[in-house]
């Protein structure tokens, strides 16, 4: 289990942490899955996900999809599916590099408390899929009606809470989402070169 890396460690002695920091690791630090967190990602139609190459350039981007888009495959699994994009592949190229994945989780709308799901991911075609998730996985592509290019599947090393004191609460409105589209209105891509 996680106990705290040199830096963290340093940190916490400087800023007298470390009894705090302790209590965190004994007591938040899980290395799978319970029941509450898997009740939280099964209603998260939104994720943060963070990569980071070989280097250590890092990339942190939201993925969103239908309410559980990020699949529970077991207590240490998780997959989630890589829809048609800017075709950059900043995520998947660090994912190639340096296998190390961050998720968070925020549930704004009601609890307003965060899951973090540390780990070590690999992508794959459909055609490439573990055996042992192949059927799953498969299922899993069968109801999707947008096509998906590739499948992340994280094994889990760590999760925590994220405590919802600083989270704001959100009202969620009505938006018509245009899965897949590549009309550039509605995909807003010049946003910021006007």
């Amino acid at each position: 289990m996680h106990s705290g890396t040199k830096g963290e460690k340093d940190i916490q002695n400087g800023q007298e942490s470390a009894d705090r920091a302790n209590r965190f690791y004994k007591y938040q630090m899980q290395n799978q899955l319970n029941e509450k967190m898997k009740e939280l990602i099964k209603k998260q139609e939104m994720a943060f996900i963070a990569t980071s190459d070989a280097e250590g350039n890092c990339d942190c981007s939201p993925r969103f999809g239908k309410p559980g888009f990020i699949s529970i495959l077991d207590n240490q699994t998780l997959a989630y599916p890589e829809y048609r994009g800017n075709g950059v592949f900043a995520s998947l190229g660090n994912i190639l590099e340096n296998p190390h994945i961050g998720i968070v989780f925020v549930d704004f709308f009601n609890t307003t408390v965060g899951l973090h799901v540390n780990g070590r991911a690999n992508s794959y075609l459909l055609s490439e899929l573990p055996k042992k998730f192949e059927s799953a996985i498969n299922e899993l592509s069968k109801s999707d009606i947008i096509p998906i290019e590739r499948w992340v599947v994280i094994v889990i090393d760590e999760a925590y809470i994220h405590c919802s004191k600083h989270v704001p609460k959100l009202e969620k409105k009505d938006k018509k989402i245009r899965w897949g589209t590549d009309d550039k209105k509605a995909k807003s891509v010049d946003f910021f070169n006007k």
